[in-house]
């Protein structure tokens, strides 16, 4: 399984993830890039009055593997 992480600076410092459900496994840096910074420019979030979505850190993809033990029969 392959999925999306965007880290975020807060209004704080602080790093803040955010890992969409729905996110293609190929985009490139660019897209990516402006994703975030559309994201970032909105300043919609906030949190107990902190800004979650303040600056731009990076991204990438976390990969997990799956191995099944077993499976049930129904």
């Amino acid at each position: 399984m392959k999925k999306l992480r965007m880290t975020f600076l807060n209004s704080e410092g602080k790093k803040h993830n955010l890992e969409p459900r729905l996110a293609a496994t190929n985009l490139d840096e660019p897209t990516v890039r402006t994703a975030m910074e559309s994201l970032r420019d909105l300043a919609l979030f906030e949190k107990d009055d902190v800004k979650l979505y303040v600056e731009v850190k990076g991204a990438k993809y976390i990969e997990t593997i799956e191995t099944p033990l077993f499976e049930d029969e129904v």
